[in-house]
């Protein structure tokens, strides 16, 4: 194995921790979508509300269902768009009712999920375009940001009226925007043609007064996060399996992984990884994780490790360590969603440790061993927190 592939001893002690595996196992599974037999519908996205009372799940039928996260009982559905839903999310911690999603369809819309009804509905009002992304943010909380067509739109939550089109910044699909989560007047945006560019939304928002900076990935982005004590790194995951680190605050690389695949596969015993899933930060252990998955629908969270660059002179090969858990034995193909309570540095709730989704029409959940399903999967202690401390064709619509 290249050196380069051993990570260094996590110099955070609550990241350390004690380095035997505490078992986890498959505790629930729910057949969210059936589709035709031998061509299952796909579940896309997961997210969960700021109370943690509701989860809802994106599926290829267009539709929203929701679900209790510790039971899985199944609540209701949201019915509206008529193409791909290519992002859904809770935006508001203090609105736990309100869901929000974007689509292919042009739109992007707000459900009541007590009722599971559509409240409100944006559309460009320049022309019809796919949106793939959206975020909300903006120095009062109220700006709502959309990633479409080499175009970010930008609309006020409160009035619900277009404010901007920036058009000169991306050439390509814009695949993610992101608010920053302490400095929410700053918005990231990352596109197809591999530039992921910065904006400060004070004032008039335009293409040549906003900007403030262009990174080059230098290949289509598929998600990038903030992470870090203050959030001021950025992770990149790329369409070609790549990840790499960059500094917020100055826009410059600090780590470059390449591609992720052959390294991960070098730190565990099962088949080869195929594929990035997403990227974990628990913030009370300030680390970070790639969630990766097999074709067979296992799933590895591998931890992030790269030198430290204070001089921001260089940027370092980045090494995925060995891996941290494992969950096998819940899907039958690839895994395109995972969500954790562990996102928000929350303590492991009601011994759930997380919920997958994936082609085969599949959620599965995992919790501590003593449920009564059989499976293979376990997990280290460093991704559990203690409650009284702080090739089958994958389709990719983005």
């Amino acid at each position: 194995m290249a050196t380069d592939d051993v990570p260094a001893a996590p110099s955070n002690p609550t990241a350390a921790g004690a380095l035997h595996c505490k078992r986890y196992n498959l505790s629930n599974t729910i057949q969210a979508s059936f589709g035709k037999p031998g061509d299952p519908d796909y579940v896309f996205s997961i997210a969960a509300n700021g109370d943690k009372s509701r989860m809802a799940v994106s599926l290829s039928t267009h539709a929203i269902k929701t679900y209790s996260p510790f039971s899985g009982q199944f609540v209701g559905e949201c019915l509206g768009h008529s193409s791909t839903i290519s992002e859904i999310a809770f935006p508001d911690s203090s609105s736990p009712h309100m869901l929000c999603s974007s689509s292919a369809d042009g739109t992007i819309r707000a459900w009541d999920i007590r009722t599971h009804k559509q409240v409100v509905v944006l559309k460009s009002s320049l022309s019809s375009s796919e949106l793939w992304s959206f975020s909300v943010g903006g120095s009062s909380g109220n700006l709502f940001a959309a990633g479409g067509r080499a175009q970010v739109l930008c609309w006020d939550w409160r009035t619900k009226q277009q404010l901007a089109c920036l058009e000169d910044c991306h050439t390509e699909d814009v695949t993610q925007v992101r608010f920053h989560p302490v400095r929410k007047e700053k918005l990231i945006s990352a596109s197809v043609d591999g530039l992921m560019c910065t904006f400060d939304t004070k004032g008039d928002i335009n293409d040549e007064d906003g900007m403030e900076s262009v990174s080059s990935v230098g290949t289509s982005i598929a998600k990038v996060g903030f992470y870090g004590p203050s959030f001021e790194r950025l992770w990149c995951l790329t369409h070609i399996e790549t990840l790499s680190i960059w500094n917020f605050e100055d826009a410059t690389l600090e780590a470059d992984f390449g591609d992720t695949r052959t390294k991960a596969s070098m730190n565990w015993s099962l088949s080869p990884v195929n594929y990035n899933i997403d990227c974990l930060y628990l913030p009370a252990a300030e680390s970070l994780w790639l969630v990766a998955g097999t074709l067979e629908g296992s799933i590895g969270y591998f931890p992030v490790q790269y030198s430290g660059n204070s001089s921001n002179t260089y940027s370092s090969a980045g090494a995925i360590g060995p891996v941290s858990s494992v969950l096998e034995g819940g899907h039958s193909a690839v895994v395109r969603a995972v969500w954790s309570p562990l996102e928000a540095g929350l303590a492991a709730q009601q011994d759930l440790f997380c919920w997958t989704g994936g082609e085969d029409g599949r959620l599965c959940s995992w919790s501590k061993e003593q449920t009564a399903v059989n499976s293979n999967a376990w997990v280290s202690s460093r991704l559990v927190f203690k409650r009284d401390k702080r090739m089958k064709q994958r389709h990719s619509p983005y």
